[in-house]
């Protein structure tokens, strides 16, 4: 039995390597992607004559809309990172990942707190509109 699942295994590793090339590769396409439209998004901002508390709270806007994609980027080398660990455990590939998922909860809890505030920002913003 031990002998089936090894042969499994072995006939299988090629395809997950494969599988974490392709996640690998889709990671850095979401953070290029990010990067682009934050980068449009900032270019149309500063084209606009606006003034600069407005241009700051967007700018902080833009800046939590490109880190969620850089989290995304990460959750997705996550997923890659334990895929490989599972089928090529080394001590090497669990402490990456060990690095990797406090990285993206450091950020994650940042840039939740950034996005809280812009939101409130956003809404007493609204409010004086209303009340003015």
């Amino acid at each position: 039995m031990h002998d089936l699942a090894q042969m499994i295994m072995d006939n299988l590793i090629p395809f997950f390597d494969l599988f974490i090339l392709a996640l690998n590769i889709f990671s850095i396409i979401v953070l290029v992607w990010g990067v682009v439209m934050a980068g449009i998004d900032f270019l149309k901002s500063e084209k606009n004559d606006r003034n600069r508390i407005v241009m700051a709270r967007q700018n902080n806007f833009i800046k939590s809309f490109l880190g969620s994609y850089i989290l995304l980027s990460l959750e997705i080398l996550i997923a890659a990172d334990i895929i490989e660990s599972i089928i090529k455990p080394t001590f090497q590939d669990i402490l990456k990942l060990a690095i990797l998922v406090v990285i993206r909860t450091v950020i994650s809890y940042f840039l939740h707190k950034e996005i809280e505030d812009a939101l409130k920002d956003k809404e007493n913003e609204n409010d004086a509109k209303k009340t003015s």
